[in-house]
């Protein structure tokens, strides 16, 4: 399943490196790829991770998920 997430507060490739970590630990995740000039994401999964989850992920890496849309 592939997920598509808008995401704010990145600036830079800091910032890229800082959300794939944080959405690459998730339990089932099996890739994402982070585009800073559209301040977005797309993460694989191989299982269900809920929206929740990947929200707080972008949180907890001091960014805010705004929108996740099934891809």
């Amino acid at each position: 399943m592939k997920k598509k997430l808008s995401i704010e507060g990145m600036s830079c490739g800091h910032c890229v490196g800082q959300t794939t970590k944080a959405l690459e630990g998730l339990a089932g995740v099996t890739s994402v790829a982070v585009d800073l000039a559209s301040k977005s994401a797309v993460v694989e999964t191989d299982a269900e991770v809920s929206d929740d989850t990947i929200k707080t992920a972008g949180s907890e890496a001091g960014y805010t998920v705004t929108s996740i849309s099934q891809e």
